[in-house]
C-alpha cells in the first residue's frame, strides 16, 4: 500500500509543478518574476520612470535596477611631489573597486565624458572644470598649472561600470602661504555679465534655510544660439565659504529657453560660492554668485 502510495505522488508532481507556475497570483499579491522594473537617473536619484528614458535634467540614461550606492576609493598621485605655483602639474587618478581593491578600468559616459574634474581654490577664485584623460590601464591623467601657492579642492565626477556615480573629493597644497580654507564671502546677488551672455538669479525663497529646498532661477539674455553644454542645458557647482560642502547640479526644469531652475538643498548655514555654466553659440559662460543660507528660526 505504502508502495502504490509514493508511485501516485510521483506520478502526479510534474501536474502539480506546472499547475503552480501557471496558477494566478492570490489577489493583492504579484509573482517575483512578474515584479516591476523601476528606471533611475544614476546621478538625480529621485528620477524614477516605470518605463525606459532618460533624465530630463541631465539627460543620461536611465538604470533599471540601479545598485545601492557605495563610495569607491580613489588615489591621487601628484607629480611632482612638491608641486610649486606657476609650474605644471601633472595629477593621476586611480579609481579602485570597493570589494577586490583592484584599479577600476571600466567607465560609464556620463554627460559626454568619462570623468569631470573641478579644481577650487582656497580662496574661492580660482575654478576649473575639465576632464582627464583615460590611459590603458584605466588611470586618468590631467595637467594644469595652478596659479599661486595655497589649498586647493579636487572633486572628482565619475561612473564606475556596475556602480553608481561618484563625487570624491581630494586636497592640494602649494607651499608659500598658510592654508586657510574657504574664504569670507559677502552675500552677491547682482546680475552677472559673461562671456556672451548677461546672467540674473532670483531664489524662492528670497532668503535659503539651510536643510530646506531652495529654487534658484537663472534668467539669460540674450538666449538665442543657447546650445546643450556636456549634455545638459547647464552645470552648476556650488561650494561653503570653508570649501566643506562642494555640490554638481543640473537644472531641474529648462528648455533651452531664457530660463532654468535648479532646485537644491544646502546642508548648512554658510555663503556658498556657486558657479554656473552655459554654452550660447559655442561659447562656454561661466556666471558667479555668492548665496547666503541661514539657519532655521
Amino acid at each position: 500500500m505504502e508502495i502504490q502510495r509514493r508511485a501516485f505522488i510521483l506520478a502526479i508532481l510534474p501536474a502539480i509543478r506546472l499547475f503552480a507556475q501557471s496558477a494566478p497570483a492570490a489577489p493583492g499579491t504579484q509573482a517575483p518574476s512578474e515584479a516591476p522594473v523601476e528606471f533611475v537617473c544614476p546621478m538625480h536619484p529621485d528620477v524614477r520612470s516605470p518605463q525606459p528614458g532618460y533624465c530630463p535634467r541631465c539627460g543620461m540614461k536611465l538604470v533599471a535596477n540601479l545598485p545601492d550606492r557605495v563610495e569607491y576609493p580613489l588615489k591621487m598621485a601628484v607629480h611632482p611631489s612638491a608641486p610649486q605655483a606657476g609650474r605644471e602639474l601633472r595629477l593621476a587618478f586611480t579609481v579602485l573597486d570597493p570589494k577586490t581593491g583592484k584599479p577600476v578600468t571600466d567607465f560609464q559616459v556620463m554627460h559626454e565624458k568619462l570623468y569631470h574634474l573641478f579644481i577650487v581654490s582656497q580662496d574661492l577664485k580660482y575654478f576649473v572644470h575639465d576632464h582627464p584623460e583615460r590611459a590603458s590601464d584605466g588611470t586618468f591623467h590631467f595637467s594644469t598649472v595652478l596659479p599661486k601657492p595655497g589649498m586647493y579642492r579636487v572633486l572628482s565626477d565619475f561612473y564606475p561600470t556596475g556602480g553608481t556615480p561618484q563625487l570624491i573629493v581630494k586636497t592640494i597644497v602649494l607651499p608659500g602661504v598658510a592654508v586657510t580654507p574657504g574664504a569670507e564671502l559677502k552675500p552677491d546677488l547682482s546680475p552677472k555679465d559673461s562671456a556672451n551672455m548677461q546672467v540674473l538669479l532670483t531664489m524662492r525663497p528670497a532668503q535659503p534655510i539651510a536643510g530646506m529646498k531652495t529654487l534658484l532661477f537663472f534668467h539669460l539674455e540674450p538666449s538665442d544660439g543657447l546650445e546643450l553644454y556636456l549634455g545638459s542645458w547647464s552645470h552648476m557647482l556650488a561650494a561653503s565659504d570653508d570649501l566643506i560642502d562642494m555640490i554638481h547640479d543640473h537644472p531641474f526644469i529648462a528648455d533651452g529657453g531664457p530660463q532654468m531652475q535648479f532646485n537644491v538643498i544646502f546642508p548648512r548655514a554658510r555663503t556658498y560660492r556657486v558657479w554656473v555654466q552655459f554654452q550660447r553659440k559655442g561659447v562656454v559662460n561661466t556666471a558667479v554668485f555668492d548665496v547666503p543660507v541661514s539657519e532655521l528660526k
